[in-house]
């Protein structure tokens, strides 16, 4: 076989963009491996991507989007000692799905250096969800907000696959753990996964606290983005920490910034971008043994075939999954 299905991009635009057809098989050059990909998950960059809101001098289009996948190694030139062919493997970032064709295919080659062997039997809708999940969620709360036991945290965007996860990972950690939701009824599902407080977002979320308690968060994981961060800041107590990861509120920037106006004194305003460094650091064996265990959970949102990409991507764009959503070539 010489060819293989994969999702492209042609020209930027709304879902139906995207059109799975024929590619030859890509062959990797010195340095890279090729991985056979079982499964992949959706993340919101991959709809700016295909929205047209990366920047041109990044993406050249067509382009096969994903900025992560999992799979089986398949080929990987002088490297087999670091990576036997078959065994299981994970790849996030790296400029996957931008700088160069990234997971949305039955094949993708890879720099090794972005490449960790994962050893574990989790099923591959399971595992497809974990990699750049796992890493933004560690990430963002051990390097960005280097959360310590003991500290009260807010996520703000609690429902979003890497809020579920970093509300899981906090706890572990001995954290304090409040989360947001626009939604009540989902608060039930926040507090299965560790939050002890649920607060309902209706964009006043600092005004919320300090009507009912005053007691404000040591750290802030902000994962809506731009429309909330100016409340989100006040959130803060006096020395607190503020890590912007996250953009679902689909706006990337803040407009006429003031930042005497927009920073309240004593508060730190930090972010977490994540690379293919960042993905090689994370303990993703660890993690991934603790949600095997059961230790850690994660929650897989909805699972759609290649074939169903458009319909995955407009759920993706809905907020509709309440967790990760996985796609299975």
């Amino acid at each position: 076989m010489s060819t293989m299905n994969a999702v492209v991009v042609h020209t930027p635009g709304k879902p139906n963009v995207l059109k799975v057809i024929q590619r030859p098989i890509p062959q990797p050059t010195p340095g890279q491996v090729r991985i056979k990909v079982k499964a992949f998950g959706l993340n919101r960059s991959e709809m700016f991507t295909r929205q047209g809101h990366s920047p041109v001098s990044l993406v050249q289009f067509p382009r096969i989007l994903g900025i992560e996948a999992v799979g089986v190694i398949d080929a990987a030139p002088g490297l087999e000692h670091q990576f036997p062919l078959g065994s299981t493997a994970a790849t996030a970032m790296g400029g996957m799905g931008r700088v160069f064709d990234g997971g949305y295919a039955e094949y993708t080659c890879v720099p090794a250096k972005q490449v960790q062997i994962v050893k574990t039997k989790l099923p591959w809708d399971v595992l497809g969800a974990l990699p750049e999940m796992l890493q933004t969620a560690w990430g963002s709360v051990m390097k960005s907000l280097s959360l310590k036991p003991g500290d009260r945290l807010l996520i703000r965007g609690g429902t979003t696959s890497v809020g579920l996860a970093v509300a899981a990972i906090a706890k572990m950690h001995g954290a304090y753990v409040a989360s947001t939701t626009r939604k009540k009824e989902r608060e039930a599902l926040l507090r299965e996964h560790g939050a002890d407080e649920v607060w309902v977002d209706d964009g006043a979320i600092a005004r919320q606290i300090g009507e009912k308690s005053g007691e404000y968060f040591d750290k802030v994981l902000e994962l809506v983005g731009t429309v909330t961060l100016a409340d989100s800041l006040r959130c803060a107590k006096k020395g607190g920490t503020v890590s912007m990861t996250g953009i679902v509120g689909n706006e990337w920037h803040l407009e006429r910034v003031n930042p005497m106006e927009l920073i309240p004194s004593e508060t730190k305003l930090t972010v977490y971008g994540g690379s293919d460094e960042d993905f090689i650091s994370t303990p993703l064996n660890e993690l991934v043994k603790m949600v095997d265990e059961g230790k850690l959970k994660v929650r897989v949102g909805r699972v759609f075939k290649m074939e169903e990409i458009v319909e995955a991507h407009q759920c993706m764009e809905a907020n509709e999954a309440a967790g990760k959503i996985v796609v299975l070539p």
